[in-house]
């Protein structure tokens, strides 16, 4: 076993300290109001500075499918074209749009379009420092998504506003690219989703639900008319226990496959998010590792009865016992204390799951609780990792830029890119092209590492790494850019923009377009160019000219003279705006010299035209 010298495991600490403020019980009190009032949706109500809405467990959209399988993308804005989860659509290259559970999706929509929602939000957001969205059931599911639009509300507005969601029993809303994008955000310690040991609704999409599709809507008609009319949901929906054992051991049977199968298997189509706050008789643990998470849901399940529907519907006596417990000493650990704190966070958490007893399964738990705390260091211990090796390829920056120096200062006038591409076999110009690979290796290695999920899923919205990946796009693209013309790919491949640029490259502009940068006039030519596919497009612009000098066709002439004069506008804005580099304005750059026969042959162009008008408009006399 390692041996651990970090800080006490936080698991047990963090559900203490949840327990210990009056948010859970408040929560769960609206919660109770807002399914009380049904048919009204939601309550709220504002307690000091903190603002509270919460939203019934009883609602639910006429003709919706029952087993909740369908799928539909979260909108980007609503139907009037304001915003509503813009944030979350920031995906990376490939990555599936983010899905969420329709009929769930249209109770917040149906919610979100009242003006008395509208209007009461507003008032909320002008007299609150924090509000907290809560919601029992299917209730969580809407108090999730109103978070998640008030989150990407603030973004962009006033951010001085803390957000907290509280569900209890809730389903699970989307897909992997939902927990991705809240984890990207760092929204995931805005969400405590509290969970019983065996309550079956935030468990249930884990499996396929055609084969029990036809079971699952008395189970939810049971639910919601015990919770808003306790005895007469008993007497209203007859129950089958044979039908209700069935369910259980379905979701059961799939969640444990799920859990055996490894990580691999835990990308199905729902994936929680957030942290989740197990409950039990003798405590709570919180847990935020999106694999833990489901293996504790399995565990958890599996030391119950062969099934607990009512679970569901004591979450109330749930909180009550946690909020008065939380200060007691587990007596049961005096005197036998493992050395390690470590250890000690670890039996802690078992013994507030309510497991700890229960072999095997409490053995698996624990090692659940140690693995949950692995692979949360592990993105985080990679991306220091990194930051170390970007410390060791410094020096081959720093040689690059060297080079980029002596060119723009040499005798020959060509810069840095012209001199790059008619380097000959100098030693010099042979470490310049090694480094260049050398720190297409690394960077090419850190997306392989954010893309493999072994960096921290907001990586790309690190500062020093967005910086560093924007000073070497500047620095390096023209030297590939060089490469490729000099070794003749734009012949065989076509021009670089579109068929040799770099994923990487592409991937980098993403991560800098979030980056609000200060537009000030500079006083001198930039130290890079800005744009760095600038001598991509002027290589380009060389290829249309000669084109239209070898063209005979006035149509085509014409398009290639519009995109010509498209790019010499582009850059003398460039220029003036010194934008560029110096080596761009270097008087045998390929710019320049582009430049020179580009005025002159439209300066030759501009003198035949009157002469060819007169021409066409004179009379003919026969």
């Amino acid at each position: 076993m390692d041996t651990e010298t970090s800080p006490f495991e936080t698991s047990e600490m963090l559900a203490d300290f949840l327990a210990s403020t009056p948010l859970l019980s408040e929560s769960w009190r609206l919660c109770n109001l807002a399914t009380a009032n049904s048919p009204q949706s939601f309550v709220v109500d504002q307690v000091g500075s903190i603002g509270y809405v919460a939203f019934s467990g009883t609602l639910f959209v006429s003709g919706s499918d029952p087993s909740f399988k369908n799928l539909v993308r979260l909108p980007v804005h609503d139907v009037a074209g304001n915003d509503l989860f813009v944030p979350l659509h920031d995906q990376n290259e490939g990555e599936e749009p983010v899905m969420v559970q329709g009929a769930l999706l249209r109770i917040f929509e149906n919610i979100y379009s009242d003006p008395s929602f509208q209007n009461q939000m507003s008032t909320l957001m002008q007299t609150s420092q924090s509000i907290i969205f809560a919601g029992h059931s299917i209730g969580g599911t809407t108090a999730s998504l109103a978070a998640l639009w008030l989150l990407s509300y603030l973004q962009s507005n006033s951010p001085n506003l803390s957000v907290l969601c509280i569900t209890f029993g809730s389903p699970l809303l989307g897909n992997e690219t939902l927990s991705r994008a809240i984890l990207r955000e760092r929204w995931g310690g805005k969400f405590c989703h509290v969970v019983s040991k065996y309550d079956l609704m935030p468990r249930i999409l884990f499996a396929p639900l055609d084969p029990i599709a036809p079971l699952i809507k008395p189970l939810l008609q049971f639910w919601h008319l015990y919770m808003t009319s306790p005895h007469l949901g008993l007497l209203a929906v007859q129950r089958n226990d044979e039908y209700e054992a069935k369910i259980f051991q379905f979701v059961s049977v799939h969640l444990g496959r799920l859990v055996e199968a490894g990580e691999e298997a835990v990308t199905g189509v729902f994936r929680p998010f957030g942290n989740y706050f197990f409950c039990s008789e003798d405590g709570a643990i919180c847990v935020d590792n999106v694999e833990s998470v489901i293996k504790m849901m399995y565990l958890l399940l599996a030391t119950g009865p062969s099934y607990s529907i009512e679970d569901h519907l004591k979450y109330g006596d749930y909180v009550e016992r946690i909020s008065s417990q939380f200060l007691e000493r587990k007596s049961s650990m005096e005197g036998e204390l493992p050395e390690s704190s470590y250890e000690a966070g670890v039996v802690l958490a078992l013994q507030s799951s309510g497991i700890a007893s229960q072999e095997p399964v409490a053995e698996r738990a624990k090692d659940c609780l140690k693995a949950a705390r692995r692979m949360g260091r592990t993105p985080n211990l990679n991306c220091a990792n990194l930051a170390i090796k970007l410390s060791r390829i410094n020096p081959y920056r720093a040689e690059i830029e060297w080079y980029k120096a002596l060119c723009d200062r040499s005798d020959d006038q060509m810069g840095y890119y012209d001199s790059f591409k008619r380097r000959g076999a100098s030693k010099r110009d042979f470490k310049v092209n090694l480094n260049r690979h050398k720190l297409a290796q690394f960077w090419d290695n850190v997306i392989g590492l954010m893309e493999s999920n072994q960096l921290p899923h907001d990586f790309h919205r690190h500062g020093k790494w967005v910086y560093s990946s924007q000073s070497y796009k500047l620095l390096v693209e023209p030297l590939d850019i060089a490469e490729y013309y000099r070794t003749g790919m734009h012949h065989i491949k076509g021009h670089y923009i579109n068929h040799g640029r770099e994923r990487r490259y592409q991937i980098f502009d993403r991560w800098w377009k979030n980056v609000r940068v200060e537009e000030n006039k500079r006083s001198k030519f930039a130290s890079l160019t800005q744009d760095t596919c600038f001598w991509a497009k002027v290589e380009e612009a060389r290829g249309l000219l000669d084109d239209v000098g070898n063209t005979r066709d006035p149509s085509h002439s014409a398009l290639l003279w519009e995109k010509m004069d498209g790019f010499a506008s582009y850059a003398k804005t460039l220029v003036e705006a010194k934008e560029v580099s110096i080596d761009v304005v270097a008087k045998n750059s390929s710019y320049s010299l582009w430049l020179k026969d580009y005025n002159e042959l439209k300066s030759q162009r501009e003198q035949f035209r009157p002469q060819f008008s007169g021409l066409m408009n004179r009379e003919l006399v026969p």
